[in-house]
């Protein structure tokens, strides 16, 4: 069977059966074509290959100076992959049974204290429609902790500015209701009062968040927004738009919120996701203990 062929039904598969998100989905066809390229290159069968095959594949990426959480990423794609194979009677054996992936060490994320956060959202100039447009969907963001990806994709009718929620879609199509701030709800509200003045294409009139072009945010669109706003503000730290998202939660958690409650609000299907923010929260009591404790 060709390869293509096997790739795009194993895409249907993860889709239809697993519910994995697009995002996800892109992810697993990038890491299969270089595997694929790869088998081509060397004339392997996948439906035929061995364990070793698989190994020095890996090896070969790792000789070119591939990351660690990246040759860990392609594991996974292959060991889905060739999972996949054997289930639907492509294959006989699945090669991949014995290989291990190897632990990561997970590296906390990039977090912005309260002051840099206010200073970064309050770049946006506000006597300008876009500008109050952006200012909008940075309190949201930080407000709810959201995806780039649930961000941009809401409508009109996921958010609730009279009850104070929003309901949106995260990965694997989960449905969550999150709350929101009051701060977020009066921006969103100037921002639909300014945008109800504009004329907009019926295709895009239930859409939330509409660019220059009156079409939905992209996420490129967004990044570059935020990479636009912190440079503005000063901030030197390497933000991206999920260092809102990491912020959120880790300002909850110094507040004392419980973490179950975050996980909820993530979206995070298990616990140990969010149990990352502790681990921040217990760096927050260091740093304070070493800048104040007497005999630190």
């Amino acid at each position: 069977m060709e390869l293509e062929k096997l790739l795009n039904e194993f895409i249907n598969y993860i889709s239809l059966e697993k519910g994995l998100a697009k995002n996800t989905q892109e992810a697993y066809q990038r890491d299969l074509r270089f595997y694929f390229d790869y088998l081509e290159k060397n004339k392997i069968d996948p439906l035929n290959i061995e364990h070793q095959q698989i190994t020095d594949y890996l090896w070969s990426r790792k000789e070119k100076g591939i990351k660690p959480s990246s040759l860990f990423r392609y594991l996974e794609s292959i060991k889905l992959f060739h999972r996949y194979l054997y289930v639907e009677g492509h294959t006989k054996n699945d090669p991949t049974v014995y290989l291990t992936s190897p632990k990561l060490v997970r590296r906390l994320p990039a977090v912005l204290k309260t002051e840099e956060v206010e200073k970064l959202l309050t770049q946006p100039d506000l006597n300008k429609f876009y500008g109050l447009r952006d200012r909008a969907m940075l309190e949201l963001l930080y407000a709810c902790g959201l995806r780039v990806s649930e961000l941009i994709n809401l409508d009109l009718g996921n958010v609730n500015l009279d009850l104070n929620y929003l309901r949106c879609v995260g990965k694997g199509g989960k449905e969550r209701i999150v709350p929101l701030g009051h701060y977020a709800v009066g921006y969103i509200r100037k921002y639909l009062e300014e945008r109800s003045k504009k004329q907009i294409s019926k295709d895009s009139e239930n859409i939330l968040f509409l660019d220059k072009l009156g079409r939905r945010f992209s996420r490129v669109g967004f990044w570059k927004m935020v990479k636009k706003y912190a440079k503005k503000a000063g901030l030197l730290k390497k933000i991206s738009p999920h260092t809102l998202r990491h912020s959120f939660a880790t300002h909850l958690l110094e507040r004392g919120a419980d973490l179950r409650a975050i996980q909820e609000m993530l979206g995070h299907s298990d616990i140990s996701t969010t149990q990352i923010y502790t681990h921040l929260e217990r760096e927050h009591l260091k740093d304070l203990h070493r800048k104040f404790h007497p005999r630190k």
